[in-house]
């Protein structure tokens, strides 16, 4: 063929001009025209394995270039800048846009898109609950086809209102229903009036056999509080009293992931309620591999920033709101 050079340019020297209108030219067909390789090969009569050489090499000497064009709504740029602030596993944006204060629905179904790729089978599923989010995200999951967990495991109590406590069996037993997993209850109140109530529950063997499922965990699904109670919350009937809330602010308190308090920097804040909850503690929390933590909305900024930095969850998912204050803080 006219301008086919006979040999390849030798490593370390730039090709010559006929070489590199063949680069361009293979290039064009394969990469513009969408024609396959062996069609190119036999177009110009060269090799496949010749033609594949030569896409490498126009990679290579910069006549293709890779762009990535991300699909409107998705937001990896800020996902990566808050994984690499705060050494995270993953990190999860949803674009709510129009949505106000309201992200609840938005971050339930980017929570359950999450599950349903990276639940991949024999896990121990730990979930908290109190949270809104998991709630909504459980709502919204397809049934999977096959066997993606062992066992849902309630890892803070849920008694209180009988309304709020029918939500937390629910949450325990759907999501094992979804991944057909076996369900474990917590089958106590998240909080009790005194710690020798909390001792007595925590020897009770019902709730001793729960407790001893947590070490086994490998995934935590929780939500992130803020110090001010969700409506849910407020519902169960165990919700802090206000003498309570000042104590926990005095000793600056900013959020809690499964009722274990912490402080702007993400340290545990020990406090009498602590002595009074029947549910895992942040050891127990901080060796589960796998702590997804679902939270938006403007006013838990500081609880959630906080929760990162104290390594609580390794893996967010929230707003863009709150992904660009987390960035750029």
């Amino acid at each position: 063929m006219a301008g086919t050079p006979t040999s390849r340019p030798r490593a370390g020297r730039e090709p010559e001009r006929d070489q590199l209108r063949l680069l361009g030219k293979v290039a064009r067909m394969y990469y513009e025209r969408g024609i396959r390789q062996p069609q190119i090969a036999a177009e110009l009569s060269l090799s496949q394995p010749r033609v594949s050489r030569l896409l490498r090499q126009a990679t290579e000497v910069g006549i293709v270039r890779t762009v990535v064009t991300m699909p409107p709504g998705t937001h990896t740029d800020l996902e990566d800048r808050i994984q690499e602030r705060y050494g995270m596993r993953d990190v999860v944006v949803v674009d709510t846009e129009g949505a106000g204060e309201d992200v609840l629905l938005a971050l339930g179904s980017a929570t359950a898109e999450y599950l349903d790729v990276t639940l991949t089978g024999g896990h121990v599923i730990g979930v908290s609950s109190w949270s809104e989010t998991l709630i909504a995200a459980v709502d919204m999951m397809r049934p999977k086809n096959i066997t993606v967990a062992e066992q849902v495991v309630q890892i803070v109590g849920g008694l209180g209102d009988p309304a709020v406590q029918m939500q937390a069996t629910r949450l325990t037993g759907r999501l094992a229903d979804l991944t057909g997993a076996s369900p474990v209850f917590l089958s106590a109140p998240g909080l009790v009036g005194s710690t020798t109530i909390r001792k007595a529950l925590m020897s009770d063997p019902s709730v001793r056999e729960v407790a001893a499922l947590w070490s086994q965990i490998d995934v935590a699904l929780v939500g992130i509080g803020s110090l001010e109670p969700s409506p849910l919350l407020r519902r169960s009937g165990n919700a802090l009293a206000e003498g309570e809330q000042e104590e926990l602010r005095s000793l600056g308190a900013v959020g809690d992931v499964c009722f274990r308090y912490f402080d702007a920097d993400g340290r545990p804040v020990a406090s009498n309620l602590d002595q009074r909850l029947v549910g895992i503690t942040p050891t127990e929390l901080m060796r589960i591999p796998r702590r997804v933590g679902v939270a938006g909305g403007s006013r838990k900024f500081s609880a959630i920033r906080a929760a990162l930095a104290g390594g609580w969850i390794n893996v967010l998912i929230t707003d863009l709101e709150m992904a660009r204050r987390l960035a750029d803080d």
